[in-house]
Formats: C-alpha cells, structure tokens, sequence
C-alpha cells in the first residue's frame, strides 16, 4: 500500500481549506507577506485547530513539517518587483 504522496494540496486539504492550485496561490497572495518575526503557526488567520496542527508538526519534526515549512517559506519570503 502506498502512502499519499504530502504536498501542498493534501496540507490545505488537512487544514480544510480548498486545496486546488489556483485557491493555494490566492491564498498566499492573499496572507503574504508575514512579518518576518512571525510564526506560522501565530498567524491570525488560521482557526485554533488549524494553528494548533501547525505548531504541532513543527515542534514535533513529523512527517508534514517539510510542507508546513514550504507553506512558511511562501507566506515569508521576500519578493521584490525587481526579481520577477
């Protein structure tokens, strides 16, 4: 039996958030930047569970926090007009 594959989309659909790539991008551009002292898991968006799961995966180094740490890098990283 194979284990699903984890990626962005099976992590929105674990937070319960749509899940397609054009929703995942809305997303992001909807919620970045955070500010750079900001966890992922303290951002006010997310619901408490949602928050919750995050924080978990992290502190516990399981087997999501690869793609938490993606979802992190996206909604940080610093984009500049210039580079695009």
């Amino acid at each position: 039996m194979e284990l699903p594959v984890k990626d962005l989309t099976t992590l929105f659909d674990q937070l319960g958030l749509d899940s397609d790539e054009a929703s995942i991008e809305a997303f992001i551009a909807q919620h970045y930047p955070l500010p750079d002292d900001m966890k992922i898991s303290e951002a006010p968006f997310w619901s408490a569970g949602q928050a919750a799961f995050l924080k978990e995966e992290i502190m516990k180094d399981a087997e999501w926090e690869p793609i938490v740490d993606e979802l992190n890098v996206r909604l940080h990283e610093n984009k500049s007009p210039a580079s695009t």
